[in-house]
């Protein structure tokens, strides 16, 4: 979860659907690679810059469930969902430095906006895992505004 200087959250609209699907920049571990690291590299390869300090990180890990008509397209039907550790983070850079061309591109475009409003712009298997995070976020962010 990455804030900017007025609390709002980076979000991206994915490139590989039709809907109106909006997440948070998140990834995966590579072999050998802990959290920290695919922290940096996947930040650097969805959105271009790796400007920003990590203020938090969520106490366990969370976990979401793909739709059923949906898991058996994604990533070869291996796998039922996802399970995230997420990191707060306050952006250090500017919008100039966000590039979403410097790897495979994930999204088409990105903006900011008020964390209560996440979980009403995410594709809707992923709105209890975006509450899920704001909880556990809740104290940082709220001194994150201030």
């Amino acid at each position: 979860m990455l804030v900017n200087e007025v609390g709002r959250v980076l979000i991206g609209k994915r490139v590989d659907t039709t809907a109106d699907a909006w997440q948070m920049p998140q990834g995966g571990l590579d072999d050998g690679e802990n959290t920290i690291e695919a922290l940096w590299r996947e930040m650097y390869e969805e959105i271009g810059t790796t400007d920003a300090d990590i203020v938090s990180r969520a106490r366990q890990w969370l976990t979401y469930d793909f739709p059923t008509d949906l898991a058996p397209k994604l990533w070869g039907g291996r796998f039922a969902g996802q399970t995230q550790l997420w990191y707060l983070l306050r952006f250090t850079g500017t919008d100039h430095d966000i590039k979403l061309n410097v790897h495979d591109a994930e999204f088409s475009t990105v903006k900011w906006v008020p964390p209560a409003a996440l979980p009403n712009m995410v594709i809707a298997f992923k709105r209890d895992l975006y509450y899920a995070v704001l909880r556990e976020f809740a104290e940082p962010l709220a001194a994150l505004r201030l």
